[in-house]
């Protein structure tokens, strides 16, 4: 099973790159690990998966709100949310190989030493030291008086710190959210697993703001839940491939009060953090609003009373979305005896919706057709164009990076103004007229 698993992330990792969906970053200079380019394809990708969770958690409800905050921020809110003192993990480094690991990791710290006993080597670890994940940067324009700054390990403060700014700007009632999706960077000891875990990488994140109420707290929790792992269901993540589990007491971060992980069976290492949700209880306001000597609390005018808000997180990331969505979407069959590779990408998400094909390359009859349908197409939609090779391999192709329908102009069309559409999935082709070419296409997007 594990070599079939290996087969399979490489022939992920493959078709990522030779189709523009990922690349190595600075790949020319040899790259820098844990960092990873989004090629066009790649691009749209992450494009539509944002737009369809700022659909779900934003503009489908009257509750929520948008912001995008700076990635640099004052390092006082690193050290008012705990980061500096807290975030960090304990690092052992290899005697031998130099190599450093997180000593909380047990089955990778086994694999290395049985690594090196089948070289014949005695191991040794050094004492496990603290690592603090958060990127340093340094600011300002003379050398020697720079300030030291951090980029942000997550995109969460970036909510809290305007908490007062959205109160006094938009007015909203508790309970109500505030959604960001952003880049967030760490100082990953071990990046690994393709995309999984990176040093640079972006999040998608509601902080929900509620009452100081036990029962409130509860009721959020299992309502996030729910509306998550729902979300990731109708995206095309198969169902059997996701479980929740809670975190135990003695490994849940330092603002937690409960803590849920929708977890993903990985091709790497089985069941694997996909997103988080998370109660915060009011860590976050009251850790600000005391540092910052700013008032963050929250006046009820129902009530008649001042409240410090309890939060409810969901944390997941836009890259394991991906990467996770390209798993299970990545599917090998056979059409005439060749074997076939295709993305079955939900037709929402996949980067082109319709490729458009001529039948032949040098008739200027159905080129001049299929540019027609082409330009009236791409005014609604992301589509192809494309008139190399048979139309064999144009099917093959498009099967390849997920497109879902393919159009191709025909001599027929000449004739009668009717075109081919072929669907992804089943291979299977109809004939429409080609007026109802973007009806059809749009209905299938709902």
């Amino acid at each position: 099973m594990e070599n079939k698993d290996n087969d399979l992330m490489q022939k992920i990792i493959s078709l990522t790159k030779r189709r523009g969906f990922i690349y190595q970053g600075s790949e020319i200079y040899g790259g820098l690990a844990g960092t990873w380019d989004y090629g066009p394809l790649g691009a749209e990708l992450k494009n539509n998966i944002k737009k369809e969770y700022l659909k779900e958690t934003v503009y489908s409800r009257e509750n929520m709100y948008l912001v995008d905050a700076a990635i640099m921020m004052n390092p006082r809110v690193w050290v008012a949310s705990g980061h500096t003192e807290l975030f960090s993990d304990p690092l052992i480094e290899c005697k031998i190989c130099h190599i450093r690991i997180r000593a909380d990791h047990k089955e990778e710290i086994n694999e290395h030493i049985v690594f090196h006993k089948k070289r014949g080597e005695k191991q040794e670890f050094t004492e496990a030291k603290k690592f603090n994940l958060l990127v340093e940067a340094k600011l300002g324009s003379i050398e020697e008086e720079k300030d030291t700054i951090y980029l942000r390990g997550e995109i969460t403060q970036g909510v809290h710190v305007n908490f007062k700014n959205v109160l006094d700007s938009m007015h909203p009632k508790i309970p109500f959210g505030v959604a960001q999706i952003g880049k967030a960077f760490r100082n990953e000891i071990t990046p690994q697993n393709f995309t999984f875990r990176s040093r640079e990488f972006e999040q998608m994140e509601t902080q929900f703001y509620i009452k100081p109420d036990e029962s409130e707290g509860k009721k959020w929790i299992e309502y996030f839940k729910e509306q998550r792992m729902n979300w990731y269901i109708s995206l095309g993540i198969k169902k059997e491939n996701l479980r929740f589990r809670q975190h135990d007491k003695d490994e849940m971060a330092h603002y937690a009060k409960d803590a849920w992980d929708i977890e993903y069976n990985s091709p790497f290492g089985g069941f694997n953090e996909f997103e988080g949700i998370h109660h915060r209880g009011n860590w976050d306001l009251s850790r600000h609003s005391e540092f910052s000597r700013e008032n963050l609390s929250y006046y009820d005018e129902e009530e008649k009373k001042r409240f410090v808000p309890w939060v409810i997180e969901t944390s997941g990331g836009v890259d394991r979305a991906i990467l996770f969505l390209l798993i299970d979407a990545y599917f090998e069959d056979e059409i005439n005896g060749e074997t076939r590779v295709l993305l079955k990408l939900h037709p929402k998400l996949a980067p082109y919706k319709a490729a458009v094909f001529p039948l032949l390359a040098n008739k200027p009859e159905l080129i001049g057709i299929a540019r027609e349908i082409f330009k009236e197409l791409k005014k609604e939609l992301n589509v192809a164009w494309d008139d190399i090779g048979n139309i064999g391999k144009r099917y093959r192709r498009q099967d390849e990076i997920g497109t879902p329908y393919c159009i191709t102009i025909d001599f027929q069309t000449v004739e009668d103004r009717t075109i081919t559409i072929r669907d992804r999935d089943t291979a299977k082709q109809i004939r429409i007229d080609k007026k109802e070419i973007l009806k059809y296409i749009q209905d299938r997007l709902k």
